[in-house]
């Protein structure tokens, strides 16, 4: 039995960025660092976390990342998301339920060329002797996430495995979800166990994302930046059928 996705997503296209197009030229940054950690989440009501154009997975995981972007064509911000794991046909993918960025430059751009549904925020990516520490505050000083690297050992990149975001935004021709799939190239890699402090859901349109058990975590650092545009699917269908390509 293949299970489908029923999320309600009229609240999410409240806070949905507009898109005028798809054609974004891609932003290629070199020396990201980036901080995920992974839980697994209670699968109670699974399919309601995903839209019916997605796959809930078994088991589903919560992503929580932050990644620090060194320089782009809006300055130097850093980025926190919050994703549910999903599959768009049998492809993995991490359905984006809301980012924050440290400025409001990157929260307009990443919103209306990639369709990060961003709001500002203060978002830090901290490295202490024993743990690598990502969190989040509003901008009126409210934590909203605290997650962490435990005991960071180096590995290989070739061990560490990053999904394509599907964002959810608006465009004149009505709600799409768009694939945002950089590539990476690895130039250091730790793992360690994740720690999830705090998770405000509500700050994260996160409602039902429950943590109930630690899966990975890994920093890494990377050359990869935002992509060009090449899918973007009708959240209201299957994948199959519902996946426009672009390039």
């Amino acid at each position: 039995m293949v299970l489908v996705g029923t999320k309600n997503l009229a609240p999410l296209l409240e806070q949905a960025p507009m898109m005028d197009g798809f054609d974004a030229e891609p932003w290629a940054i070199e020396g990201v660092e980036i901080l995920q950690a992974t839980f697994e989440i209670d699968d109670g009501d699974r399919e309601s976390l995903v839209p019916k154009a997605l796959h809930p997975t078994i088991p589903p995981a919560g992503i929580f990342s932050v990644a620090r972007y060194t320089d782009s064509p809006v300055g130097p911000f850093l980025l926190a998301q919050v994703k549910v794991s999903c599959r768009a046909a049998a492809l993995p993918r991490g359905f984006l339920l809301r980012a924050y960025a440290s400025t409001t430059d990157a929260c307009e751009a990443l919103g209306r060329r990639w369709g990060f549904s961003c709001v500002e925020g203060d978002v830090r990516l901290q490295r202490f002797h024993d743990r690598i520490v990502g969190s989040v505050h509003t901008t009126d000083g409210r934590e909203i996430l605290r997650a962490s690297l435990v005991d960071p050992e180096p590995i290989s990149g070739g061990d560490v495995q990053y999904v394509a975001n599907m964002n959810l935004a608006k465009t004149k021709d009505g709600p799409v979800l768009v694939q945002c799939d950089p590539e990476f190239t690895f130039h250091r890699a730790e793992r360690g166990r994740p720690q999830l402090d705090v998770l405000e859901r509500e700050a994260w349109s996160a409602e039902g994302v429950d943590p109930v058990y630690p899966m990975n975590a890994t920093c890494t650092t990377v050359d990869t930046g935002f992509p060009a545009i090449r899918f973007v699917l009708d959240p209201d269908q299957m994948a199959l059928t519902g996946t426009r390509k672009l390039r």
